[in-house]
């Protein structure tokens, strides 16, 4: 895959697409530390790298993350989540023992929910006037 700034070439398209992604923690619960946040990051990167997609940004607080991800046409975004959050859960439980107990009901780390935006190009209405202003074959 080529790069140019935030346009990307693969074998049959040329894309830029972003997406911020926000996980929250079950029941909103308070729970990562610095260290915590840090070894996250490099799980997610791992994870990333795994879907041949980028980790652009993280960052996060007690009880939720934000990712920015660069990723091809080919990604689901949906299935890219679901990957992220199974395997830092899994991941972050093993090496954490003490993040466990937050979870006894659950056994769970994140909630099930999630924010995805796209991300980057041009405002609708702009993108919505370039694409009107077209001349359409008689």
């Amino acid at each position: 895959m080529a790069e140019n700034g935030d346009i990307r070439t693969g074998r049959h398209c040329v894309f830029a697409l972003h997406a911020h992604l926000v996980f929250i923690t079950k029941y909103r619960h308070r729970v990562f530390t610095g260290a915590h946040l840090e070894r996250m990051e490099q799980i997610m990167r791992d994870v990333c790298a795994d879907f041949e997609t980028e980790l652009a940004e993280f960052n996060g607080e007690a009880s939720h993350v934000h990712l920015l991800v660069t990723f091809p046409p080919k990604v689901a975004i949906s299935r890219l989540v679901n990957s992220l959050k199974g395997v830092s859960s899994r991941r972050m439980r093993q090496e954490f023992p003490e993040l466990t107990r937050h979870y006894w009901r659950a056994n769970k780390l994140w909630s099930g929910s999630y924010f995805a935006g796209s991300v980057g190009g041009p405002p609708l209405s702009v993108l919505r006037q370039y694409i009107d202003q077209h001349n359409q074959p008689v």
